[in-house]
């Protein structure tokens, strides 16, 4: 068996259930594309790109054989939906680094009023929309995951552009995620979505100060620009 066979039927036991070698693998690609997208490095975007690739892997079982009796359709969907979002974000963070030389790939800003507004639309009409084909899909827990699926696009989404409010995106879609995972039996994927939360919790603080610090900078040259 090579090394993709041995990723791809591999299991380890946790709690006495048997789990796959590739989504621990995969969530700690995404979890190394989190820490990077909060230091607003660029390869935060191909790292979490092949945590996609293979949690789709994951929550497919109906493709791809997993231990767990359910499908997360919304979670797979997620995933392709991720990777098409993150190479917008990729394209955009390396623009703005080759426009800034030697700066960080985004500079964090609170969204405007009017782009929250849309987020808050998206949000619902996203969820109300995804709720009915993850049901017919048979999705389990098709309300949850359609939140889950449609939060998680906004978040990368608001990432890419810089929006301070994206970790808060992300700390609703763990906050539901969760314990649809767990009752799902894709423990790792819940425990790592408890450590996305408490890394939401950092990164929001840190881009907040960040926020602020560049604001703080900018004002003084704006008022100098207009005396």
């Amino acid at each position: 068996m090579g090394p993709l066979g041995w990723l791809l039927d591999a299991q380890v036991q946790v709690a006495g259930s048997p789990v796959l070698v590739r989504e621990i693998v995969g969530n700690a690609f995404g979890l190394f594309s989190a820490l990077l997208g909060l230091r607003r490095v660029v390869w935060a975007w191909p790292v979490g790109m092949i945590g996609n690739a293979l949690l789709l892997t994951v929550f497919l079982g109906g493709v791809f054989t997993t231990p767990q009796e359910h499908d997360l359709y919304g979670q797979a969907g997620r995933q392709v939906f991720f990777f098409a979002v993150s190479v917008y974000g990729w394209w955009r963070w390396q623009r703005n680094r080759r426009a800034d030389a030697g700066q960080a790939a985004v500079v964090p800003r609170w969204a405007t009023g009017r782009e929250r507004l849309m987020l808050l639309l998206a949000a619902v009409v996203g969820t109300a929309a995804a709720y009915p084909v993850l049901k017919a899909l048979g999705s389990w827990g098709p309300l949850p995951d359609a939140w889950i699926l449609t939060g998680s696009l906004l978040a990368t989404y608001g990432m890419a552009r810089g929006w301070v409010e994206f970790w808060l995106l992300w700390i609703a879609v763990d906050a539901v995620g969760v314990p649809l995972l767990l009752r799902g039996g894709f423990y790792p994927s819940a425990v790592m979505y408890l450590i996305y939360g408490a890394l939401c919790v950092w990164g929001f603080a840190a881009w907040w100060r960040t926020s602020r610090a560049t604001a703080a900078v900018r004002t003084p040259i704006y008022r100098e620009a207009v005396a």
